[in-house]
């Protein structure tokens, strides 16, 4: 029943209100639109056909529903996506990426009321959950509206799983309610049906994020990047993407003199802190030009896929602490030689696929200064590097379309699921 579990939530959100409003209050958190975040806002206007309502939680999920979208809407018949985003950064990214493309709106909290009020404004016909999320109110309220859910390029992490295997009756519940789940990989595929989903309505079908990442020598903007920010560009850069506070000051040293680091931390609340570890480094949120310490500072959002471009050799961040990692793919399909650290959790499967096929460099904190010099320098040994993983990112592609088609299927055959 709805009402017991928004009585939960509120009683949480009051009991854990001491930790989280200061956090969001000291990040600039607290100025998001509340009213979306509760269901509010426009209706949109209906359908012409058929309409599939895409969640992608954060930046991440918003790029890889990029071709998603396009795929969607080429087919036959054609469907009608909407982009529902629930950070900040995803939502700044998902209006920027699909800016007359198709609709986006705000993914609210899981309250009964909230959630009714996103599928009164939205009406979709199928459900597309990127990933994962699954949510009781919004599953509840998609079943009793005939609404089939899928979850396509599904992942369930070993902590998510370790999560989940502690509330096992709830969480069988929750995963009862998905018509199909797209996972990426047998590994996923084997969490899932732990949770209690038959076999029959898990499909493998590969991961998204090898169609998203583009394979190209150039991108748009980049020199333009370059130029504004004042990296020279005859000299070696290292960039270093998606990062963690923990990492800043390591790069810092790794790097050392002579070679130009740039770095683009994961969320803005660590822009300032990242700032701080790369002594005199040039912001881009600042608009400052040129850097006499060589270090540079991408504080803003969507632009990393552009200072990728611009890079000699690639450092994955997140993949040297304990937050799982990031994506490796774009910049190995942009022609860049590729580290990462030891933990590459979020990205298992591909961390290994590519290690194997030896697109990919895993290495320490303590040897990451000789592997950048290594790949700075030996440029047969970067360019095989390359060469290998771009090999392998094409055998990997087209999961994107066997997405579409299950939503197309869901959408067109709108049943209980």
């Amino acid at each position: 029943m709805p009402r017991p579990i928004d009585a939960a939530y509120l009683a949480a959100a009051i009991a854990a209100s001491p930790v989280w409003l200061p956090r969001m209050i000291r990040t600039g958190k607290i100025r998001t639109d509340w009213p979306a975040r509760f269901g509010r806002g426009e209706d949109l206007p209906k359908a012409t056909g058929r309409r599939v309502l895409l969640h992608a939680v954060s930046v991440g999920e918003v790029n890889a529903t990029d071709l998603l979208v396009d795929q969607l809407q080429a087919g036959e018949p054609a469907i009608e996506p909407v982009v529902a985003t629930t950070t900040d950064t995803g939502f700044a990214r998902a209006m920027a990426l699909f800016e007359g493309r198709c609709p986006v709106v705000r993914y609210p909290f899981d309250t009964s009321g909230a959630v009714r009020r996103l599928f009164d404004r939205v009406r979709p016909d199928a459900i597309g959950l990127v990933e994962l999320e699954v949510w009781p109110n919004f599953l509840r309220e998609a079943a009793k509206r005939g609404i089939p859910v899928a979850v396509v390029n599904g992942r369930l992490s070993e902590r998510s799983h370790r999560r989940y295997a502690r509330i096992t009756p709830i969480a069988r519940r929750l995963f009862g309610r998905l018509a199909i789940a797209a996972v990426q990989d047998e590994t996923y595929a084997a969490r899932f049906r732990s949770m209690g989903m038959p076999s029959a309505r898990i499909e493998v079908t590969g991961n998204m994020k090898w169609d998203t990442a583009r394979i190209a020598d150039e991108v748009p903007g980049a020199e333009a990047l370059a130029e504004a920010m004042g990296i020279v560009r005859d000299r070696p850069l290292v960039v270093a993407g998606s990062t963690a506070p923990i990492e800043h000051a390591m790069l810092h040293e790794a790097v050392g003199d002579g070679v130009q680091l740039l770095c683009a931390p994961r969320r803005p609340e660590w822009f300032d802190d990242a700032a701080a570890d790369l002594p005199g480094c040039a912001r881009r949120s600042r608009g400052d030009t040129g850097s006499q310490s060589d270090r540079f500072l991408l504080d803003t959002i969507g632009e990393l896929r552009m200072a990728y471009a611009l890079a000699d050799v690639v450092v994955i961040g997140r993949t040297f602490g304990d937050l799982g990692g990031s994506d490796m793919i774009e910049p190995i399909a942009l022609g860049k030689p590729t580290i990462v650290g030891p933990d590459v959790t979020n990205f298992a499967a591909i961390a290994t696929d590519l290690l194997r096929a030896g697109g990919l460099v895993q290495t320490t904190s303590d040897r990451l200064s000789d592997e950048i010099k290594g790949l700075l320098f030996d440029r047969d040994l970067a360019e095989q590097l390359v060469e290998d993983g771009r090999n392998f990112i094409r055998t990997r592609q087209g999961a994107t379309a066997r997405h579409a088609a299950i939503l197309r299927e869901l959408a067109t055959c709108k049943v209980n699921p």
